[in-house]
């Protein structure tokens, strides 16, 4: 195994609470008992960045963060200020790259006009608005706390105070939704003129509400005439596909998830968070941190070092597995040589597999790169299960 070219690095912020738990969502998230101990959650997420810094000796080999993004939970619970100090704070101990994404979500139920604009003066560039849909009775039943005219007026607020871009989040394949219904949803997201649609299928996850009482959902069929049609009217409207649920207009492709689809590094704070990081001697490990409020904070109070809850080593077998389920998430094709330089292993190791994969027509290649075909996605599990069987 081979020396690894330490690829973009990204941030990953999560904030774990929300005003209640939506009955699909198996995210880190927790319900507001009381008010939210900001200060002491900036000043803990600071620490654990810190405590990454000194562990993982960030600062010997300086790479400027290539995004961030605050994710959660509810992340328009937090102030505007306090947005404002986290984000100094980050800066004051990684610098940033000249036009970094900073990508932050937001609840429609959340936002207020004056809210809105000072997390863009805070530094934010992005928000992700989660629609999810336009129905009053699906909104309901999937949880939200929002309505259809805050869905809408949070959009028309994006566009007026001049954010680099935004996202919708929209999901179809809801609980007894129609193929209408869902195409209905989809054109009034449309009609909004987002930059970037994230567009995705309701999928019924384990420990969730809907897992121990699952609603009734559309049929296989109706699911792939959503799709189908679904897919002509982005593209209708000029929105190109560049990831299996991801949409933009040229130009306007989410930066921090490409980074995590290239197989590229992330450090993750705040409880729950997950992270990935190379090093030139061959190693990459995975992180995760603290998972619960309670536990993350009285580390922070204790003095706790670090928030570590694992830190797991890739082995050399696990990576070829690992590249290919980010990268054929992207509809772009792969250079051959981003395998070499983020896994730091060789063709060799993966060769016989590369060449079923393409007398099965799951892959094309030229001298250069891979390109999943058609066929390819639609076979995508077994095309990944082969290269977990590679290194076995």
């Amino acid at each position: 195994m081979g020396q690894l070219t330490p690829p973009d690095l990204s941030l990953y912020v999560h904030i774990p609470w929300c005003v209640q738990k939506c009955p699909y969502c198996d995210f880190n998230s927790h319900e507001l008992k009381a008010e939210i101990p900001e200060q002491a959650y900036i000043a803990a997420l600071l620490q654990d960045l810190d405590n990454d810094i000194e562990r993982y000796q960030l600062n010997a080999n300086p790479r400027p963060l290539h995004s961030i993004f605050i994710g959660g939970g509810t992340p328009s619970l937090i102030s505007a200020q306090g947005i404002k100090d986290l984000l100094q704070g980050i800066e004051l101990r990684i610098p940033f790259k000249p036009a970094i994404e900073i990508t932050m979500e937001a609840n429609p139920g959340t936002i207020e006009a004056e809210r809105f604009a000072g997390y863009r003066r805070a530094g934010v560039t992005r928000i992700s608005i989660g629609v999810q849909s336009f129905e009053q009775q699906k909104l309901i039943r999937l949880g939200r706390i929002h309505g259809q005219e805050e869905a809408v007026n949070a959009a028309k607020l994006a566009h007026q105070i001049g954010l680099n871009s935004f996202n919708l989040d929209l999901m179809h394949g809801l609980p007894d939704q129609s193929v209408e219904q869902a195409l209905g949803d989809l054109d009034q997201a449309i009609a909004l003129n987002p930059p970037h649609l994230s567009w995705y299928q309701l999928t019924i996850e384990p420990n969730t509400l809907f897992y121990y009482k699952q609603p009734i959902l559309p049929d296989d069929d109706d699911l792939w005439d959503i799709f189908a049609q679904g897919h002509q009217k982005l593209t209708a409207a000029g929105y190109v596909q560049y990831e299996i649920s991801g949409y933009s207009k040229p130009g306007y492709q989410c930066q921090h998830n490409l980074n995590y689809w290239r197989f590229g590094d992330y450090l993750g704070i705040g409880c729950g968070s997950h992270g990935k990081l190379s090093f030139s001697d061959g190693r990459i490990i995975r992180t995760t941190k603290i998972k619960h409020p309670r536990g993350y904070l009285a580390a922070f109070d204790n003095m706790v070092k670090p928030y570590l809850n694992s830190e797991v080593e890739v082995a050399a077998q696990d990576r070829p597995f690992e590249f290919f389920m980010n990268r054929f998430r992207l509809i772009e094709a792969c250079p051959k040589q981003d395998f070499i330089d983020t896994t730091g292993l060789e063709f060799s190791s993966i060769e016989p597999t590369i060449n079923w994969a393409i007398e099965m027509g799951y892959l094309n290649q030229t001298q250069t790169h891979w390109q999943i075909s058609e066929k390819g996605k639609l076979f995508l599990n077994d095309l990944l299960e082969a290269f977990m069987a590679e290194e076995e």
